[in-house]
């Protein structure tokens, strides 16, 4: 009796310890999951949008209304590296912007 009891300690941290590295195991897939949906759910889409954005700016014409962040409408006049002149308003008033202010496009480009 006395040697049982001996043992009942050694056999009970042997099956805890494997336990424990299962658990360990369930906890690690747990997060791997947390973090795999992250990326579908709000990295992804994310990039795709500042892709998408990045083509907008990059595809701008002399001639195009647009429209900026600030929401100033206006038709290209001239484009350089960084910035646009675009005329606004009815006395045709040039303003120089940034291209990254460039919120949407509303000419239609048939490709």
């Amino acid at each position: 009796m006395l040697m049982q009891f001996a043992m009942a300690p050694a056999n009970g941290a042997a099956n805890g310890s494997g336990s424990n590295m299962g658990s360990l195991l369930l906890m690690g897939g747990v997060y791997l999951i947390i973090i795999v949906g992250f990326y579908f759910i709000l990295i992804r889409p994310q990039k795709k949008r500042q892709k998408k954005e990045e083509e907008l700016r990059n595809n701008v014409q002399v001639g195009d209304e647009i429209v900026t962040v600030a929401g100033v409408y206006g038709r290209v006049v001239a484009i350089k590296e960084d910035s646009l002149i675009i005329e606004s308003g009815p006395d045709r008033s040039k303003q120089r912007i940034a291209r990254w202010a460039i919120q949407q496009n509303l000419t239609i480009h048939e490709d």
